[in-house]
């Protein structure tokens, strides 16, 4: 009987040799460590992002690995684009708190709110806008330039009893 009783058992050794062996072939197939290219094909980004409005998007993505991510960055900025109109700006960004009054944004159309800004004209409420106002973070969380800024504050401040001129660039 205990014959029987060891059948199961040598079975089983003997099937976890098969699969040891099977195991350590398998890894016997493993890359080379300085195999450059491999290694490089199993690290690749899984994808890249790419703004649909953005016409040097493809090209900036593609820049991040050649040049590295300040140069794609400035690329995918596109200093060459258009300063976007105030509206644009002030819809983009600027409404989520100056529409609805969020953490103490004086809202557009608020005369009385906005009668002590104006007060510091264009460069003052620029200056603000820039660097950032009690909960307003710097340039209103946004990647804004300095003229598309100045565009949405005239929009902001005309839409609000003020008679600021847009610059033009």
């Amino acid at each position: 009987m205990p014959s029987r009783s060891l059948r199961p058992l040598a079975l089983a050794g003997v099937l976890s040799l098969i699969c040891a062996a099977g195991a350590a072939q398998a890894m016997g197939n493993k890359p080379q460590a300085n195999d450059d290219e491999g290694i490089a094909s199993r690290i690749q980004p899984v994808g890249r992002v790419v703004f649909a409005d953005d016409a040097t998007g493809t090209e900036a993505a593609g820049a991040t690995a050649a040049a590295g991510a300040d140069e794609a960055i400035a690329a995918a900025a596109g200093t060459d684009k258009p300063a976007r109109p105030g509206d644009k700006v002030y819809n983009s960004t600027c409404s989520a708190c100056h529409a609805t009054g969020a953490a103490g944004a004086p809202m557009v159309g608020d005369k009385a709110a906005w009668q002590p800004r104006l007060a510091k004209g264009l460069d003052g409420l620029l200056k603000s806008a820039i660097s950032g106002l009690n909960a307003m973070p710097p340039r209103g969380g946004s990647s804004a330039t300095d003229l598309e800024l100045a565009r949405a504050i005239v929009y902001m401040a005309n839409k609000s009893g003020g008679n600021l001129t847009e610059p033009a660039q």
